[in-house]
C-alpha cells in the first residue's frame, strides 16, 4: 500500500510538472521581446540567422573561410564566436540547441582602435524556466568562476576563465539571452530594453522588412558608424569612406555561398535625404546597360558606372533635388551661368544634350609609371558626330577667350585635345568629380574620355587598339554575368590591381599592414556591387569571387611576364653595337604644351632630353651615360626619327651611326 502511494505521488508530481510545462510552453501569454530591441544603438554590422548552426557549418567548411582563418583578424573573430560555445559545452551541444532560434551578432567600436562583439539569442518560451539559469552552474568546470551583479534591476552573470583571464558577461532579459566579452555592451543592451533606439529606427526597419528571412544569414550595415570602423585600420580613410558614411543610412543583405566559395549578397540600401543630391537624382533616373567596358582597359583596377534612362533626364532630376537646398542650388546656378557667359556656350546644348545613358570613372593600373593611379572619366555619347561637333565648338570658344594655346595631338589616329575649364566637371556633376580639374580628352567611337593626364588617354588608346579591354576579358565577362545587365550604380574591382595601386601610395606603417594581409585580400580577385532603384530604395547585390591565392598569384605573374620589356643594350666594349641601340622606349610627357621633356638618373644627371611640339617629339634628342657623357644624338620630326643618328661609347668616341 505504501509503495502504491509513493508511485501515485510521483505520478501526480510528474503530471503537475507536465501541466507546468504545458502552461509555460502553450498556455502562458506570449510576452516575447524582439532581439533587435536589445542590440546597442551604435552597431556597425549586425549578422542575423534563424539557423545559426547550419549556417555557421556551411561557412566554416568553405574554402574561403578556411583560408581566411589564417588571418589574425578572422582568426580572432572565429575565436570569439567559438568561445561562446566553449563556455557552455565543448561538444557543440549548445549550438545545436541554438538552431531554429534567432541569433544576432553585432560589432561595435569600443575604442578608436578596437571593437567588441555582442550576441543576442532568442530562447523563446524556454527562457521562462528558472532552471535554465541554475543549469548554467553545472556546465562550468573548475576552470571557470561564476559571479553575479545587478545593473538597472537586471542580473548580469560574469563567467571568468581562470586560464585566459577573460570574462564573459551574460544576462537574461525576458526571452532573450545577451552575451559579450565587453561588459559595457551588455550594460548598453539593458539600457536599450528600457529605451530601444535601433529597433525603433524607421530607416532600419524599412530595410529589415525588405530583406526578409532567406537562407544562410542576413547582414546589416549602419553607415553612420562605418567611418569610425574604417579608422581602426587607417588614420586617414579616403574621401569615399566619408561619403559613404554621410550619404547612406542602412544596407541589409541576405547571403548565399556556392560550392566555389563565391559569396553573393542580395538586399536593399536606403540613402540620406539630407546630404546626397547625386544619389537621390540617380534613384529617380532609371537604369542602363553597361557598355563602357568596350574602352575600359583590362588593367582597370576600379570601374564605377552610373546608368540612367538618359543623361538629360538625370540632369533635370539633379537640378530638381538640389532645389531642396536653396543656397546650394543658387551656388550651382551661379557657377554654370558664369561659365556660359564667359565662353559664350550653352551647357545643356553643348554638353548635356549629347551625353548618353552611362558615365563612368575608371582607375587604371598605369603601364607608364609604377604605382601611379591613372584616373579617367568616360561619357558615352548618344551620337558620336554630335559629341565631336559640340566639343570642337567648346574648344574653339576656349581658344578665343583664354590665353591657353593648345594644338590637338594625334596619337595612333586618335585626337587628344585640352578642355581648359577649371573645375567644370565638379560644377556639372558634383564633388565626386573634382579630380578632373583641367582635363585632356579624346574620343573613341561613341565614348568621350577625359583625364588630367594625357598619358592616361594614351594608355587607354593603346589598350583599345590592342583589343585588351574589359569587354574582351573572359574573367570580367564571366563575373559580370552574376549581375543584372542593367543598373544605376555598378562598382567592379580587380582587387590585385587595386591592391598594387593603394600599396604604392600608402605610408610605411600601412604598407607593412598591407604586406602582412595581402594573401587575405587578393584571394577575392573580383568584387562587385550593383544598385538598382526600387521604390525609394536601392536594390543591392554584392558579389565576392573567391579564388585560391596561389592561382591568383599565377595569374598576376603571367600577366606581368606577357608584357614585353624594353630591350636593354649592354654598353660593354665587347658587345657588338647594332642598329638596335636606336630603338628608343616611348616617352610620356605630362604637359602637352611643354617645349621639351627629360628624365634623370638617381644622381641627378640627365638620362635623356628631347624637344617637343604639341606633345610630340620634334627636334633635338640627346641621351647620356650616368656620368654625363653623351651616349646618343639625333633628331625627330613629328615623332619620327630623321637624319643621321650617332651612338658613342663611354669615352665619347662615335662607334655607330644610322641614317633614317
Amino acid at each position: 500500500m505504501t509503495r502504491k502511494r509513493i508511485l501515485f505521488g510521483l505520478l501526480g508530481l510528474f503530471a503537475l510538472y507536465l501541466c507546468y510545462l504545458a502552461y509555460i510552453f502553450i498556455l502562458s501569454p506570449k510576452t516575447n521581446l524582439q532581439s533587435i530591441y536589445l542590440i546597442p544603438k551604435d552597431a556597425v554590422f549586425i549578422i542575423e540567422s534563424e539557423q545559426p548552426v547550419e549556417s555557421w557549418e556551411k561557412v566554416s567548411r568553405s574554402k574561403a573561410w578556411c583560408h581566411l582563418k589564417k588571418n589574425d583578424y578572422f582568426s580572432e573573430l572565429t575565436e570569439n564566436i567559438q568561445k561562446v560555445d566553449t563556455v557552455f559545452n565543448d561538444n557543440h551541444k549548445l549550438f545545436e540547441f541554438f538552431d531554429n532560434r534567432s541569433l544576432f551578432i553585432s560589432i561595435h567600436m569600443i575604442s578608436p582602435k578596437d571593437y567588441g562583439i555582442f550576441y543576442v539569442l532568442d530562447l523563446k518560451r524556454i527562457a521562462k524556466l528558472q532552471l535554465l539559469k541554475t543549469y548554467l552552474n553545472t556546465l562550468l568546470d573548475d576552470g571557470y568562476v561564476l559571479s553575479k551583479r545587478i545593473y538597472h534591476e537586471h542580473e548580469i552573470l560574469e563567467v571568468h576563465d581562470r586560464d585566459t583571464k577573460e570574462t564573459m558577461y551574460l544576462s537574461f532579459i525576458k526571452n532573450q539571452l545577451v552575451a559579450s566579452y565587453t561588459h559595457t555592451l551588455v550594460e548598453a543592451s539593458i539600457d536599450q530594453y528600457n529605451e530601444p533606439v535601433l529597433g525603433r529606427n524607421l530607416n532600419f526597419l524599412e530595410i529589415n522588412q525588405k530583406v526578409g528571412h532567406e537562407d544562410l544569414f542576413r547582414m546589416y550595415v549602419q553607415y553612420h558608424f562605418f567611418d569610425d570602423y574604417i579608422k581602426m585600420y587607417s588614420d586617414r580613410p579616403s574621401d569615399w569612406v566619408q561619403r559613404v558614411s554621410e550619404n547612406f543610412l542602412f544596407s541589409g543583405f541576405y547571403f548565399d555561398l556556392d560550392n566555389n566559395s563565391t559569396l553573393t549578397a542580395n538586399g536593399y540600401t536606403n540613402i540620406s535625404a539630407v546630404n546626397e543630391y547625386y544619389l537621390e537624382a540617380l534613384q529617380k533616373s532609371g537604369t542602363a546597360e553597361r557598355s563602357i567596358p568596350q574602352v575600359a582597359p583590362n588593367s582597370t583596377a576600379l570601374y564605377i558606372s552610373y546608368g540612367f534612362d538618359s543623361f538629360s533626364e538625370f540632369y533635370k532630376n539633379f537640378e530638381r533635388v538640389q532645389q531642396n537646398d536653396p543656397e546650394q542650388f543658387e551656388s550651382y546656378q551661379t557657377g554654370i551661368a558664369k561659365v556660359e557667359k564667359f565662353l559664350k556656350i550653352d551647357v545643356e546644348e553643348n554638353f548635356v544634350s549629347w551625353i548618353g545613358d552611362e558615365i563612368a570613372v575608371l582607375q587604371i593600373q598605369s603601364h607608364i609609371t609604377k604605382g601611379k593611379n591613372d584616373v579617367a572619366l568616360v561619357l558615352k555619347a548618344n551620337d558620336a558626330e554630335d559629341a565631336k561637333t559640340n566639343l570642337d565648338f567648346v574648344v574653339e570658344q576656349i581658344r578665343k577667350k583664354t590665353p591657353v594655346k593648345f594644338k590637338a595631338v594625334n596619337y595612333k589616329d586618335y585626337e587628344i585635345n585640352f578642355l581648359s575649364i577649371k573645375g567644370f566637371f565638379k560644377l556639372l556633376l558634383g564633388g565626386r568629380f573634382d579630380e578632373f580639374d583641367k582635363p585632356y580628352f579624346t574620343q573613341i567611337d561613341d565614348f568621350v574620355i577625359f583625364s588630367d593626364s594625357p598619358n592616361t588617354l594614351k594608355g587607354i588608346i593603346d589598350k583599345v587598339t590592342e583589343g585588351a579591354t574589359l569587354a574582351t576579358s573572359e574573367a570580367y565577362k564571366s563575373f559580370d554575368q552574376k549581375f543584372d545587365s542593367e543598373s544605376t550604380v555598378f562598382v567592379y574591382s580587380n582587387v590585385p590591381l587595386l591592391f598594387d595601386n593603394m600599396y604604392a601610395l600608402a605610408d610605411a606603417p600601412t604598407k607593412e599592414k598591407m604586406r602582412k594581409n595581402k594573401d587575405f585580400i587578393i584571394c577575392f580577385p573580383q568584387v562587385g556591387l550593383q544598385l538598382t532603384p526600387e521604390d525609394d530604395l536601392f536594390e543591392s547585390r554584392l558579389v565576392l569571387n573567391y579564388q585560391d591565392v596561389e592561382e591568383v598569384k599565377k595569374t598576376i605573374n603571367s600577366v606581368r611576364t606577357s608584357t614585353k620589356p624594353v630591350p636593354k643594350i649592354d654598353d660593354s666594349a665587347n658587345t657588338e653595337i647594332t642598329d638596335a641601340v636606336f630603338d628608343l622606349a616611348p616617352i610620356y610627357p605630362t604637359d602637352l604644351n611643354a617645349k621639351s621633356f627629360n628624365k634623370k638618373y638617381t644622381n641627378g644627371n640627365i638620362r635623356f632630353e628631347v624637344d617637343l611640339k604639341d606633345g610630340l617629339k620634334h627636334g633635338r634628342y640627346e641621351e647620356f651615360y650616368s656620368d654625363g657623357t653623351r651616349k646618343i644624338r639625333g633628331r625627330f620630326r613629328e615623332d619620327e626619327q630623321v637624319g643621321t643618328w650617332r651612338y658613342y661609347d663611354k669615352e665619347g668616341n662615335q662607334v655607330h651611326k644610322k641614317r633614317f
